[in-house]
């Protein structure tokens, strides 16, 4: 998710000190600078959401009604989040972890369970991604949906059907996944996810394993088949991709789903011809939830209901979606969604794509330190 920073975002930025105008690559936050931003002032509300991930007129509108002054803060990685929570102290009222993180920072004592009573919106979030979020938060206690999507591919068009004589085999991770066709798109810029937690499972469902399996032999596996990969990856990044894409910079990622769509209506928009598109591979891919939930420490506990609450009006979840091309928990926005977006694939998948999504595991401690030590290696072509 870019680092592109709207307007809006600028000046509640700057209004916390956090410097993220103009900057790349920088994950801030109310706590960016080592100090404790969040106050018991009821005029206030600290926010850590991923980059790229809101409606623009969202938080101006909330700020209005509710009369609070937003501080948001941007992250592009669970890593980066995951560390500023275990710190303590964060200063955050409301943070976005992805599932599987959200999973094991409960059992860290990270959050404090919801007061759904405080959620006037909470019945109208869909029954059935609410059953398989409770997997990894029993009882539905630490946190709402916010988002979902997958993790894909991102291709220009041009560029693979000038290598390739066609995009059909972007319908496979063999495009990513074989060094033979990978390294046809070395010269126009390959970028991977710099996130071991969702590529390791993809590389290893399409390996025909377990894409959860802690078995130290099984990761190595994916890692032995990513490093035959290396010599043809641009870089790894969370948030460059969208940019990268949008002005050819980059012409083939695995990247998640909306941040890909975004980069495809951004080229367009920008009339630079550069055509890009997103594939959800045959094989199967991770499926994924970003949840929104509140840390232990949280000081502005009426601006943090008030403001998951009015995430989770149809009318909003609905402008969040047209905006961000992800869809979001709350089924009666799906009529204010715009047709496009309700109607394509890689967005809504249909039956037959769904069945082979997968979510992923919360990893236990030994697991994750091998993951990054893997991850480091291969990063570093140690």
């Amino acid at each position: 998710m870019a680092m592109w920073t709207p307007k809006w975002l600028c000046v509640a930025l700057a209004a916390v000190a956090l410097g993220a105008c103009g900057k790349k690559d920088e994950a801030a936050g109310p706590a960016a600078g080592g100090g404790t931003a969040a106050t018991a002032d009821t005029g206030t509300l600290n926010v850590y959401n991923w980059s790229d991930y809101i409606a623009e007129d969202i938080v101006p509108n909330f700020e209005r009604e509710r009369g609070v002054r937003v501080n948001y803060g941007v992250f592009d990685s669970n890593e980066v989040l995951e560390a500023k929570l275990l710190a303590g102290a964060s200063g955050f009222d409301v943070v976005v972890p992805g599932l599987q993180f959200l999973g094991r920072q409960v059992q860290a004592g990270v959050f404090q369970p919801l007061d759904k009573a405080r959620l006037k919106n909470y019945a109208g979030l869909d029954p059935e991604l609410m059953k398989r979020i409770a997997v990894q938060d029993p009882g539905n206690q630490y946190a709402v949906p916010y988002l979902w999507g997958t993790t894909g591919i991102g291709y220009n068009v041009d560029k693979l059907t000038a290598a390739f004589g066609s995009t059909d085999i972007a319908g496979s991770w063999d495009l990513v996944f074989k060094p033979e066709n990978l390294s046809k798109m070395k010269d126009c810029g390959v970028m991977f996810l710099d996130a071991p937690s969702e590529v390791i499972p993809v590389v290893l469902n399409y390996l025909g394993e377990d894409p959860n399996s802690t078995d130290p032999a099984v990761i190595e596996k994916a890692t032995a088949l990513l490093k035959t990969l290396r010599p043809y990856i641009q870089s790894f990044h969370s948030s460059q991709y969208i940019d990268a894409l949008t002005n050819g910079s980059a012409c083939l990622v695995i990247g998640w789903s909306g941040d890909v769509l975004q980069a495809r209506d951004r080229a367009d928009e920008s009339g630079n011809g550069v055509k890009v598109a997103y594939s959800i591979p045959k094989e199967g891919t991770a499926l994924f939830f970003d949840m929104l939930a509140i840390p232990k420490d949280a000081k502005n506990l009426d601006n943090a209901y008030a403001f998951i609450d009015y995430l989770l009006r149809p009318e909003v979840a609905a402008a969040n979606s047209n905006y961000v091309s992800y869809p979001n928990p709350v089924p009666a926005s799906l009529p204010m969604v715009d047709e496009a977006i309700r109607n394509d694939p890689t967005i809504y998948p249909p039956a037959e794509t769904a069945a082979k999504l997968f979510t992923l595991a919360i990893l236990p401690p030994e697991v994750d330190r091998h993951y990054t030590r893997l991850w480091t290696e291969l990063k570093t072509g140690r």
